[in-house]
């Protein structure tokens, strides 16, 4: 008779990343490759940049640690009041981010047009192009009918589903 022995946890190392104008800057390689792998970020000469929102996800999971120029950590809130500095929808694309990728979808950057995300269905990221465009809109920041008007018949012509 085998003993069954309680497994602990597996628990992933943080990746260190640091804070630059434009996001989360991550440097070490083999993270470099493991979070491109998963669909975060963007290369930039063996570096991988994530947007904030994408840092403000895994910091929350608790798979990032920020720090600044000086090497101080930056915590959840902190690192959103920065973000929130660029862009005044941060909080609200974070939210529509989280909940996408907690359903197991890989989210990326819109590519303009007025949309936010791209968004793959689960298993197909790098296999094939992604299927839905979302766009998010601030609740009491009105849209006219002529820009909404604008981006579906453009999303209709790449032939994507606006969410």
């Amino acid at each position: 008779m085998s003993k069954n022995k309680e497994q602990p946890p597996r628990t992933e190392a943080k990746t260190e990343g640091y804070l630059t104008e434009k996001g989360v800057k991550i440097t070490a390689k083999q993270k470099v490759d493991e979070l491109q792998t998963r669909g975060y970020g963007v290369n930039e000469d063996g570096e991988l940049l994530l947007n904030f929102y994408e840092a403000l996800y895994l910091l929350d999971k608790g798979l990032l640690e920020v720090k600044s120029e000086e090497d101080a950590k930056i915590d959840f809130q902190r690192l959103l009041q920065i973000s929130e500095k660029t862009d005044e929808n941060a909080w609200g694309k974070y939210l529509v981010y989280r909940d996408l990728r907690s359903r197991g979808y890989v989210v990326r950057e819109g590519f303009g047009l007025g949309v936010d995300f791209r968004v793959y269905e689960r298993g197909e990221y790098g296999k094939d192009t992604a299927k839905y465009l979302i766009l998010s809109l601030q609740e009491g920041k009105p849209i006219t009918l002529e820009e909404l008007t604008q981006i579906m018949r453009q999303c209709q012509s790449l032939k994507k589903e606006l969410i």
